[in-house]
């Protein structure tokens, strides 16, 4: 409904006429064990004072029951998502009765029941605008207030919020838990969990400060869970925050908590985070995905300050909490832990999403323009993370480290519970600094695009680095040549400032010329022909990881922008991956080379390529150190170039069911079974006896996700038209049941089996948008984006829907020009 959709101009208008002083919510979660019960009582008391009659306040339910204002009744005027509220005095006490309903979409209060053990799970995830599905309130960063929760739920359930446990009492069967008030917060990072989570124990203290530490998990996951570990890096972060911070750690205990089907990597509410239980292991994992997990434990971490205690305005200013904490991920990743080549990985693959993003046209500023709720919720993106990110890398260069870090203990205690916006932190940096940030905070937060960087020979031993388009830049060039060893080595590193389209520098002829070593500044970065020539042959003798990242994503970009071929990139992958010591850069590889595969070559070419591929990652995985990180990304990679080509699957049975030798040493964890048994679906080689055999093995929440994914991957057209109608008629698919039906559906080298369903697409578009929620619209929209040979469909739909609303038409307009950039590469590469 239209009114769902906050705006910018009418929440700060809000603001103004309001002060929110206290929350009191109370949620009744005693019948969620009961399938049959899809909703929940919830009572909010509202505390605000007011300067203008009238407001309203935010909901999202199956319907409103009563609303006290100022201890008299009032009619209910609730249109499915405001409360309008009139008559109101100086101070005022409003209490709102209503029924919330259980989520399957992993927006506002998930429900979940495990199949391992029939037990049901509960929490919430509001950003940015999912509270009002759980309880009625100002829905807005900008109103913070305390927060005092109080939940019914049965007896035996662990029940989590923000803060500790201040009271409890038992009811019969049940339970009453109050929980104490918050510090002043905003209404998107409060949380509930509750179910039966097992819970594990730790601490951190730093002089007067203890703080209770807590990790949790299904229990049927528990077995899996390395709680240790994770306290380790959990740590390790409060002791980098608390040294470089200045600011003590606010929220009183720090619960971690592994949750399924959930939406995103993380989420930071304070006190009691949220993560994807993907991070809990069940088998063997690769060091890639260890390093990924210690990442987002320290980006989250990252956000008890920017983000929790110091918060946006609004969704304009996302960048100030997101762009801090993904650079903190890896700046405290590699000065904190074990994972030292953090920025490697951010490199490679954080900032590839970053350049990716940035070349599309709905890119944006940093500072983004967002006008509504909508908009904000496709803003989680590449620019807001990643290019924020590193240009903030490139600032703690070009203002000190030392003034960066002074700038933010300033930040935090001058807005400590309130809400700032770019202006405030440009303020304590240009004063901890001594520079006028103004200029700088013009070229990177608030244009668009990314400038490439190339090296041009300009006679005489003379070079010049030339940029597309203008931007200031302080970048290092490296100079690399072959030591006595063989290996590549850097000789001498210069540091350019750039500022023109064209910048003579200082250069030295070697085999190696590296623009952007070290990577201090965001920029593609292309190879000159002899320094293409050299990695060609050699990359693998590049000892120094950061430039062998750098190297490799400079190929990718070429690749990605038609400038080298897919071809010619395959044959480096091929040659150079096996030796890869890099998990973070082995995982890039074997993730981007069957990517250009399949978007970037003519059909004409695929299948060739795609053997050559498979037969590379099957003599890569037996040849690899047994039991290592290495064989099982190539086991991996293995099952997904099965999934196009059928030449080993008799091998994969073989492997599955025990009658033919494994690679020695290769976990076959559950996850990697289910990988294989769908790559044997997709080519026919699986009936659903087979997959109904693993599930039997497996009947786990994961397995049954999987076994969805594989049954939908069977290339017969009534497989394919049972998945297309479950994805737009069974609305009581969750969320990751519905990620598994679409990657089914799309599984394979079977584009004529799903054709035929374009132009449904196109026509089915305006009504996922408007009767769906805007989580399960966005899987679909970008889900079944047809990967036809045109563009033609896509542009008549455009053309005859200027009216749709922004945010669908820029994710048709962003997978349309993912399609265009295929279509340009297959035309390069014919």
């Amino acid at each position: 409904m239209a009114s769902a959709n906050l705006t910018r101009a009418e929440t700060a208008e809000r603001s103004r006429a309001v002060t929110v002083r206290s929350y009191r919510v109370e949620l009744d979660l005693r019948g969620a064990p009961d399938a049959g019960s899809t909703c929940f009582a919830t009572t909010t008391t509202v505390e605000f004072t007011a300067a203008a009659d009238a407001t309203w306040l935010d909901f999202l339910g199956a319907g409103v029951e009563s609303v006290v204002l100022n201890g008299e009744p009032v009619p209910v005027r609730y249109d499915g998502a405001r409360i309008a509220l009139s008559g109101l005095r100086e101070h005022n006490v409003v209490t709102v009765v209503a029924a919330a309903e259980y989520s399957r979409s992993g927006e506002g209060l998930h429900r979940y029941v495990d199949p391992a053990d029939g037990q049901t799970y509960l929490y919430t995830q509001y950003e940015p605008a999912d509270a009002r599905r759980v309880f009625a309130c100002f829905e807005q960063p900008d109103l913070k207030a305390p927060f005092t929760f109080v939940v019914s739920a049965p007896a035996k359930w662990q029940v989590l919020s923000n803060q500790h446990v201040a009271e409890s009492e038992s009811i019969g069967d049940a339970q009453k838990v109050v929980f104490a008030p918050t510090l002043p917060i905003s209404t998107y990072i409060t949380a509930i969990v509750a179910g039966p989570y097992h819970h594990a124990e730790s601490s951190w203290s730093r002089n007067e400060l203890a703080v209770p530490l807590a990790v949790l998990c299904r229990a049927s996951l528990a077995r899996y869970l390395d709680a240790d570990t994770i306290f380790e890096v959990t740590r390790q972060g409060m002791d980098f925050y608390a040294d470089h911070f200045g600011y003590p750690y606010p929220f009183g205990k720090y619960d971690q908590v592994f949750v399924p089907e959930y939406n995103l990597g993380a989420m930071e509410n304070p006190g009691c985070v949220t993560f994807t239980e993907a991070y809990v292991f069940r088998g063997a994992a690769t060091a890639a995905q260890y390093q990924a997990r210690a990442n987002t434990i320290l980006h989250e971490m990252a956000h008890m300050w920017f983000g929790d205690l110091v918060t946006m305005k609004w969704w304009d200013d996302l960048w100030l909490k997101e762009s801090f904490a993904d650079y903190m991920g890896s700046l405290v990743s590699a000065e904190a832990t074990e994972w030292t080549d953090a920025w490697v990985a951010f490199a490679n693959r954080r900032k590839a999403w970053a350049y990716l993003q940035d070349q599309l046209p709905t890119t944006h500023p940093i500072v983004a323009d967002i006008v509504d709720l909508e908009a904000a919720k496709l803003n989680f993106d590449g620019i807001t993370y990643a290019k924020g990110a590193g240009v903030l890398k490139q600032l703690v260069a070009y203002v000190g480290r030392d003034a960066f870090f002074e700038g933010a203990r300033r930040y935090f205690r001058r807005h400590a519970f309130g809400n700032t916006t770019l202006a405030d932190l440009l303020t304590e940096l240009s004063a901890t600094s001594g520079r006028d940030l103004s200029g700088w905070a013009r070229a990177w937060l608030q244009t668009t695009g990314v400038s490439t960087l190339m090296l041009e020979d300009a006679g005489e031993g003379r070079s010049a680095i030339v940029q597309t388009p203008a931007r200031p830049h302080r970048l290092a060039v490296g100079h690399y040549d072959f030591d006595e060893a063989g290996d590549l080595v850097c000789r001498q590193r210069v540091e350019v400032d750039l500022e023109a389209e064209r910048t003579p520098i200082e250069s030295v002829a070697a085999p190696l010329i590296l623009l952007n070593d070290a990577d201090l500044t965001y920029a593609k970065v292309r190879l000159d022909p002899r320094s293409l020539e050299t990695v060609e042959h050699s990359l693998d003798r590049v000892v120094d990881p950061l430039a062998r990242g750098l190297i490799w994503s400079a190929l990718w970009n070429a690749t990605r922008d038609s400038e080298l071929t897919a071809a010619r990139y395959l044959s480096m992958v091929r040659g150079f991956a096996v030796a890869e010591p890099n998990p973070a850069l082995l995982a890039a590889l074997l993730a981007n080379a069957p990517y250009a595969i399949e978007h970037f070559l003519p059909a004409a070419s695929r299948s060739r390529q795609r053997r050559v591929w498979l037969e590379a990652a099957w003599t890569a995985v037996f040849a690899a150190t047994p039991g290592s990180g290495e064989q099982l990304a190539w086991a991996r990679a293995v099952a997904a170039a099965a999934t196009v080509d059928d030449a080993h699957a008799a091998d994969l049975r073989a492997i599955l069911d025990g009658t033919g030798p494994a690679p020695v040493g290769l976990p076959l964890d559950p996850d990697l079974r289910w990988q294989m048994w769908t790559a044997l679906a997709a080519t026919g080689h699986a009936e659903p006896a087979d997959l109904d055999g693993e599930l039997a093995r497996d009947d786990t929440g994961s397995g049954r996700t999987a076994h969805l994914r594989a049954l939908a991957a069977r290339p017969l057209a009534a497989v394919k038209a049972q998945a297309w109608s479950a994805v737009f008629s069974d609305t009581a698919l969750s969320n990751e049941h519905l990620d598994a039906t679409i990657a089914g559906f799309r599984a394979g080298a079977h584009r004529d089996l799903i054709a035929p369903y374009d132009d449904d697409y196109f026509v089915a578009l305006r009504a996922v948008w408007s009767e769906r929620s805007i989580e399960i619209a966005r899987r679909i929209v970008v889900g079944l984006f047809p990967a036809g040979n045109t563009l033609g469909p896509c542009d008549r739909w455009l053309d005859a829907h200027a009216d749709a609303p922004a945010a669908l038409r820029r994710l048709v307009i962003e997978q349309r020009d993912h399609l265009a950039r295929d279509l340009r590469a297959r035309g390069f590469n014919g």
